[in-house]
């Protein structure tokens, strides 16, 4: 008898943050919950997020692996700042638009 495993695909992200003091910070992680806790409230935090708490989660991308996450990472962070604004004022149109219900009651996806 044969058993097969199924795995799920571990999910890679690459996120933006604001800080306090407006600024940006560019990531990547396997775990966005944990990271944006560990930048807010643990050692584990980057450094340039330690000394600029607290910070918010303002964009994310979904990659499939951690290299591709890292991969954009990199081309975010060589953005200028009005870039990585515009990116992050588009994710906040895209989550606007899906929440908005349609003509027959339903919401958009």
């Amino acid at each position: 008898m044969r058993i097969f495993y199924i795995m799920k695909c571990m999910q890679h992200y690459v996120y933006i943050l604001t800080c306090k003091d407006n600024t940006l910070y560019v990531g990547a992680t396997n775990n966005l919950e944990r990271r944006l806790h560990e930048h807010n409230h643990s050692k584990q935090g980057a450094h340039y997020t330690k000394i600029r708490r607290p910070v918010a989660l303002a964009y994310y991308e979904e990659c499939d692996t951690l290299e591709n996450a890292r991969r954009r990472e990199a081309e975010i962070k060589k953005l200028k700042r009005e870039d990585k604004l515009v990116l992050i004022k588009t994710m906040r149109t895209k989550a606007k638009t899906a929440n908005k219900p349609r003509q027959n009651g339903n919401f958009s996806v």
